[in-house]
């Protein structure tokens, strides 16, 4: 009896200087039970490159997919150059209309978070990012070449649009203003450190496993209500890229259109050119509906695209015009000259130089301008080539006669019987040679 009162007095003074503990100290994070634990779950996606269309309906899906789960909150790993204006807009619209946290999290060591990445880490509910680490450079840039008071004024409103954007963002979330503002209008660039210091991101983490410690008990605002975080030991789940978005990831990268559009419009030629083939004219059908999905998510130079279209008629040209290789060297530097100019620099938005590799476009123009030589050959080897089936075939073709021919009588020509007739006699056995098909009947002549 003795022993069971001391161990309920023993019990009690724990509890009561565990409770004094926790009073003591408010950063004092309570662990949860293995029930909880296992109960919660925080999602994890990965953004590695442009800012695109696409990238914006992975991480909508994904905050869509968190939600339903009732996760703790999405973290997003973010390594970005920057990205399209439109795309960046429906992210942040999303991140702070969101029912569930979302986490900006820039890393791994070496990753930024530049221009479109600046304004989605403003957005976030929580903004960290990993050591070794940057972010900045917002400002909307210009690579047009132009410097006329048309294009100056618009960038200016451009500018002040992005501004007040990320200042508005910035307010919400009880971010640096002044620091927003001149990643905007000056294109400044800081280390993780920094950003820290300048209140521009609530903490450095170096893991995913630090990140959830760090977060754990942590209040944020969503839209109708506040939050405690409850991050600690919670179960992560990786909403990786399906087989759809990883497919069109890798086409919307531009040098992988380009080739698509190329490699389509070679398939479809050869296919118009050599009918029944199919194998090329499904392939190219294919290559330039992926083509054409990943066109409508860059910036397309129409100019370019004609230009391209253009040199492709010089080719064809070819077929029928003697021009002494004039056609196919203007096709060349039409091929060329578009392929340079297909995507069109940004001037009003603040997302990265979109080109082709030069490299590519040499290869790729070379390769088109073999592929329609040797195309282009085939036909006019097909156009000069004597027939050799029906009955123009059977013209200057030798046989032998099977029997007298006096004018009239029977020959045998590439296995088959004819009627035939002479304007001189043939005898049985003898070699002919066959002058004209007349219906039925064949005019021959003795061979020599």
């Amino acid at each position: 009896m003795k022993s069971k009162f001391f161990a309920t007095i023993v019990i009690g003074t724990g509890l009561f200087c565990s409770a004094e503990s926790t009073s003591a100290n408010p950063d004092f994070r309570a662990p949860l039970d293995a029930t909880m634990q296992s109960s919660r779950t925080v999602h994890v996606i990965r953004i590695n490159g442009p800012i695109n269309p696409l990238a914006a309906e992975y991480i909508l899906d994904s905050i869509e997919e968190a939600t339903d789960a009732e996760a703790e909150c999405l973290i997003i790993e973010l390594d970005t150059p920057g990205g399209l204006m439109e795309s960046t807009r429906i992210i942040t619209k999303a991140m702070l209309g969101s029912e569930i946290p979302v986490v900006i999290y820039v890393s791994p060591s070496g990753a930024r978070a530049a221009s479109a990445g600046v304004f989605m880490a403003y957005a976030a509910h929580l903004a960290v990012m990993a050591p070794s680490t940057n972010i900045g450079a917002a400002h909307p840039v210009n690579l047009g070449g132009s410097a006329d008071s048309a294009k100056a004024t618009m960038m200016e409103k451009v500018t002040n649009d992005a501004v007040a954007q990320i200042k508005a963002v910035a307010e919400k979330r009880g971010r640096n203003v002044e620091w927003a503002e001149e990643a905007v209008r000056k294109s400044v660039s800081i280390t993780e450190k920094e950003a820290l210091a300048k209140n521009v991101i609530n903490f450095i983490a170096p893991g995913i496993d630090s990140l959830l410690i760090l977060m754990n008990g942590r209040e944020v605002d969503l839209v109708n209500r506040k939050i405690n975080l409850q991050t600690a030991g919670a179960t992560i789940v990786r909403n990786e890229m399906n087989w759809r978005h990883k497919l069109l990831n890798k086409i919307s990268d531009p040098n992988i259109a380009y080739l698509l559009m190329m490699l389509g419009i070679a398939g479809i030629y050869f296919e118009l050119s050599n009918p029944g083939a199919i194998l090329p004219g499904v392939l190219g059908g294919i290559f330039l509906i992926l083509a054409f999905y990943a066109l409508q998510t860059l910036p397309v130079n129409w100019a370019g695209l004609l230009l391209i279209l253009f040199a492709i008629v010089l080719f064809l040209l070819e077929i029928k015009v003697t021009s002494f290789g004039i056609l196919t060297i203007g096709g060349i530097v039409a091929m060329f000259l578009g392929s340079v100019m297909l995507f069109r620099q940004p001037a009003n938005i603040f997302e990265p130089a979109i080109r082709i590799s030069l490299q590519v476009i040499i290869i790729s123009t070379l390769a088109t301008a073999a592929f329609f030589a040797f195309a282009v050959g085939l036909v006019v080897k097909a156009h000069r080539q004597q027939a050799t089936t029906g009955r123009e075939g059977m013209i200057g073709e030798i046989g032998r006669a099977l029997t007298n021919l006096e004018p009239e009588g029977r020959v045998q020509v590439h296995g088959e019987i004819w009627q035939a007739f002479s304007d001189k006699p043939l005898e049985k056995g003898e070699a002919i040679k066959v002058l004209a098909v007349r219906g039925l009947q064949i005019k021959v002549e003795k061979a020599v």
